[in-house]
């Protein structure tokens, strides 16, 4: 989607790749950074934050590594570096902090990983550019980035309340949360040249912000 590699991107993309390996061979160095809600309740809020910049193995790294080189260049050259930075950096704290609210009765519950941030980042490309197609595993033609949106939206509030594999869903969904509310603030000329896609991805946020808590009792 770029020919070149955006610098923040790059940055971000070796400060993952560093601080995972570290974790890989340090488990000590992984349980003290991980996010875990006892911890964060306990005092330890900087677990939030660098939470996000390590993986369990090379593949989990490696899937949002790419995602982020696919979709970060797209939102540092429409918008601007610093945007792009502050989208992400959002989308990971946004990420944490409802995993945070929505995981609070759950003390040993546990994840890393930049998955939070990078949802932020591709919910910014699709509001910034809703008719890109996307290609996805085992589907074999493309998706509009916008069905793709909803689409995405509607199976991380279904992998919340069926808690789906070993997938911090809520990350994902606070991050494209906080992706979608930071590109509108940096961008709102959205409202009017993307009213209705705005409406669509706006809506189910809404939804959850108001009756998340609601999943678990249902």
């Amino acid at each position: 989607m770029m020919n070149t590699i955006n610098q923040a991107v790059l940055l971000i993309i070796i400060a993952n790749v560093l601080v995972s390996i570290k974790g890989f061979n340090d488990y000590a160095f992984l349980d003290k950074y991980k996010f875990q809600i006892s911890k964060i309740l306990g005092g330890e809020k900087i677990r939030v934050f660098t939470s996000g910049f390590l993986h369990v193995d090379w593949a989990h790294l490696g899937f949002n590594m790419y995602a982020l080189y696919l979709f970060g260049g797209i939102v540092a050259n429409f918008l601007s570096t610093l945007y792009f930075v502050i989208i992400y950096l959002g989308s990971l704290l946004t990420g944490s902090l409802y995993s945070l609210y929505y995981h609070k009765d759950e003390p040993y519950y546990s994840a890393v990983g930049a998955s939070g941030a990078v949802s932020g980042i591709v919910y910014a490309s699709i509001l910034l550019y809703p008719d890109m197609s996307l290609y996805l595993f085992f589907i074999p033609i493309p998706i509009p980035g916008y069905i793709f949106g909803v689409g995405y939206l509607l199976y991380s509030i279904y992998g919340m309340k069926k808690q789906l594999g070993n997938v911090g869903h809520s990350a994902h969904l606070g991050g494209a949360m906080g992706g979608f509310i930071l590109t509108l603030v940096l961008h709102p000329t959205l409202f009017n040249s993307n009213s209705i896609l705005v409406i669509s991805l706006g809506i189910p946020i809404i939804l959850l912000l108001f009756f998340g808590d609601k999943l678990k009792s249902l």
